[in-house]
């Protein structure tokens, strides 16, 4: 049966459950860079989108789908993933990025029961001094803000964040510096994001990651380890025992 509105959050992107995954068509190849400042806190650079497109007025980062004229001559996929983050970003936000400057952390995959279902590599660096030019049309804002104000204003309702934004937001909170974010991107294996959702006996929904209890299940109420966010509807709620980071 279809999710009860009332336990479900209002950026739950996932889609009702009982849709059939072998009828669902595969995700789009897609790349996002998460550009990095210091004013003097870290920054991050959101553009919100046209309510009018995938993920409408959700606020998000530079990015959007892989294009044919975004492959390398080798066909190396993460050299291509960065060409298109380094495009979108272009064309998003007016900004010129060199995409070696990339570092790859994430990749992640939602669920077939995604209606707009995107498979995105996401890339951070440091912003170069320019300044951002959007064109009104596909992006309508942008700002920079620090992760955790963007979490705040979340929490609060005055702004949306789909989960992978989310939680790379909660992430990048932990940070005091550019430096450190980066250097532990560096030091790091990128996390492979294959989500899977199950829901709680209250109703409410969780998305589940490789190490949580009850991924390869989709029983969000087996207990164990925990690496999941709690998609409550009265605002999310990221649990992490598994991963160092």
């Amino acid at each position: 049966m279809p999710t009860d509105p009332a336990t479900r959050h209002r950026n739950d992107m996932y889609g009702e459950l009982e849709v059939d995954p072998a009828k669902a068509p595969p995700p789009v190849p897609a790349a996002t860079v998460v550009l990095l400042r210091e004013s003097p806190a870290v920054e991050v650079l959101m553009l919100r989108k046209n309510s009018r497109i995938a993920f409408g007025g959700m606020w998000v980062f530079p990015g959007g789908r892989i294009d044919a004229e975004d492959a390398v001559e080798n066909g190396d996929p993460e050299g291509t993933a960065r060409n298109a983050a380094a495009r979108e970003t272009r064309e998003e936000a007016g900004i010129a990025a060199a995409p070696d400057d990339f570092v790859w952390f994430a990749h992640w995959t939602p669920p077939p029961s995604t209606p707009k279902r995107f498979a995105t590599w996401f890339f951070a660096a440091r912003a170069a001094e320019q300044s951002v030019s959007i064109d009104g049309g596909e992006i309508q804002e942008h700002q920079w803000i620090s992760p955790a104000a963007a979490l705040e204003r979340h929490s609060a309702g005055e702004i949306d964040l789909v989960p992978p934004t989310w939680v790379t937001l909660y992430h990048l909170s932990r940070y005091a510096s550019v430096d450190a974010v980066l250097e532990r991107f560096r030091s790091a294996e990128a996390t492979v994001y294959e989500t899977h959702i199950g829901k709680r006996a209250d109703g409410v929904r969780v998305a589940m990651w490789a190490g949580d209890a009850g991924y390869e299940a989709g029983d969000a109420d087996a207990a164990g380890p925990r690496h999941r966010l709690v998609m409550a509807q009265g605002g999310f709620e990221f649990q992490n025992t598994v991963m160092d980071y």
